[in-house]
């Protein structure tokens, strides 16, 4: 099926379960998916802590959940819990963000790239590619970073934006999975700070934005 061209206003955080890919596991108090729709659809906007990513004094154009993104090697798109068109002094960027409570950053590299098949090889070229990447990352870096991150950056190409970010919004208070951010943030030269973003200039010559965003847990028991 090709990908959806008009999307719909939301009536509220229920209407986010039926984009999840397992609804009735995935839509659980305390866990991800149901805290970021309460906690988006609450701010009308952008959550604080995620404008805090960019400067001045951002504007959420758009916010699509649960937004897919193809990528080459065939097997499953990436589906990212929020994209959003973010304006600020003038710009426009194309945003992924990944929410975390306690669930982790699915399989290392090492893991899902064990005994590549052709698909499997072609997808990893392509998303060493789009984020400037000399070749396959360590075996421990999270693969989902990879591809949250390359959908950002495939996006921003596709509405010809300024730059593009990757955002993850954790509502752990222990920061659950920051040592698996940082060291992803690492392939780039960045030393990441929880809160504070960090502007990368890929190779490419495109402006990518990563963070760590610090979300309010009274969200946890919506």
């Amino acid at each position: 099926m090709p990908p959806q061209r008009i999307y719909l206003p939301s009536p509220g955080p229920s209407a986010w379960q039926q984009f999840l890919a397992e609804p009735e596991k995935q839509w659980r108090v305390g866990y991800s998916a149901r805290t970021m729709a309460h906690c988006w659809e609450h701010c009308d906007g952008l959550p604080p802590e995620v404008s805090a990513m960019f400067p001045g004094d951002p504007e959420l154009l758009l916010a699509i959940p649960e937004h897919k993104v193809p990528l080459a090697g065939g097997g499953r798109d990436s589906q990212n819990d929020v994209f959003a068109l973010v304006r600020f002094d003038g710009k426009t960027c194309a945003a992924t963000i990944e929410g975390k409570v306690a669930e982790p950053f699915g399989p290392t590299v090492g893991e899902w790239y064990n005994a590549p098949s052709n698909g499997k090889m072609m997808r990893m070229k392509h998303l060493c590619d789009v984020l400037g990447l000399d070749g396959t990352p360590p075996p421990q870096i999270r693969y989902q970073l990879l591809h949250r991150t390359a959908s950002a950056l495939i996006e921003a190409n596709r509405f010809k934006t300024d730059e593009a970010a990757m955002i993850v919004q954790s509502f752990s208070p222990t920061k659950d999975w920051f040592r698996d951010f940082a060291a992803f943030a690492n392939l780039f030269g960045v030393e990441p700070t929880a809160g504070q973003p960090n502007v990368i200039t890929l190779p490419t010559g495109m402006t990518l934005r990563i963070g760590w965003a610090i979300g309010n847990p009274a969200f946890l028991v919506l």
